[in-house]
């Protein structure tokens, strides 16, 4: 068990190694650089030299890779070339409010998902299964900046109960981001919980068709217990790694949301970082984004092997 987990651990390390060349290769292959997106017209001559001096790009590209992993893995990534402050700072705020918003959609999202997904599978092909499945694909269907817009047009436009965009500056204290935020919140865990709804239902029908179920149907066991105790355990098992999907996506998808409410959250500050050409804003965002998702995956695959003792041992016997 242990092997299994350390070669997942492996596993996941290498896969935020080969990310991290393919984010460096790809800025790197981009035409120009930190220096002449910074001085624009005056790219030329001494001034050019002397900033790629002093941001390092006269280095090979080998050697700026291996410093800037380094410095990554211990949390820094240097200095932005624009506003001469650290990328560590500028992060770090935008993070921590991008994790507010994920988080805030997660507590609303999942047991509205896990609810109306497992109601869906014990009134199959009933009016409730319905509506809900109707529901579920209309969310997953309109795009959010659609389903953002019509938010802010009826509850900001029309009847005036919430703002339609955030004014709170990024390093603001969390009680300062409510209730703008609740807009940004209903956009995310509408498209969230249709996905997740339709993952539970689907898992739940397949378990309640299963050839346990109907022999213990059969032999009279309490159609409640057997739901709570048998069917809802083996069921929720797949909902693990839709949930760890949408946590990925909740942290590095959130892009158009944070830009429609204005939110100072990291996607909007990668659109920033794009539009100035800091490179290397750029390039730590995307890697923290996708460090998360790694992570966040590579803990739904150790929970799914936790808990499921079927494929706990049959890993065990491959391995």
């Amino acid at each position: 068990m242990l092997r299994m987990i350390l070669r997942r651990l492996l596993l996941g390390a290498i896969t935020v190694g080969l990310v991290s060349l393919i984010i460096f290769s790809a800025v790197e292959i981009l035409p120009g650089d930190a220096c002449t997106a910074l001085l624009q017209q005056d790219a030329q001559g001494q001034r050019l030299i002397n900033c790629r001096k002093e941001l390092g790009l006269e280095r090979p590209a080998h050697l700026r890779y291996a410093g800037w992993v380094a410095g990554a893995v211990r949390g820094d990534f240097g200095m932005s070339a624009h506003g001469n402050k650290r990328i560590s700072d500028l992060v770090a705020d935008r993070f921590k409010n991008s994790m507010l918003l994920g988080f805030c959609a997660l507590a609303v999202g999942l047991p509205l998902a896990f609810v109306m997904g497992i109601l869906a599978a014990l009134r199959r092909d009933r009016p409730l299964d319905l509506v809900l499945s109707a529901l579920a694909i209309s969310a997953m269907t309109i795009p959010e900046f659609v389903s953002a817009t019509i938010l802010i047009l009826v509850f900001s436009g029309w009847l005036g109960w919430l703002p339609g965009i955030i004014l709170t500056s990024a390093n603001a204290p969390v009680s300062e981001f409510f209730p703008g935020i609740v807009l940004p919140v209903a956009v995310l865990s509408m498209v969230m919980t249709a996905h997740i709804l339709r993952t539970v239902r689907s898992s739940m029908i397949e378990v309640l068709d299963s050839d346990y179920v109907r022999m213990a149907t059969l032999k009279g066991v309490p159609y409640r217990s057997m739901v709570l105790r048998h069917v809802l355990p083996n069921a929720l098992l797949p909902a693990i790694n839709v949930v760890a999907l949408t946590v990925g996506w909740l942290l590095g998808g959130v892009v158009v949301i944070e830009t429609v409410f204005n939110y100072p959250g990291l996607g909007r500050l990668m659109i920033s970082a794009i539009s100035d050409r800091d490179l290397g804003l750029v390039q730590a965002i995307a890697l923290i984004v996708a460090s998360v998702y790694v992570v966040v995956n590579l803990a739904a695959d150790l929970m799914t092997l936790l808990a499921n003792p079927r494929l706990r041992t049959a890993m065990a016997k491959r391995a």
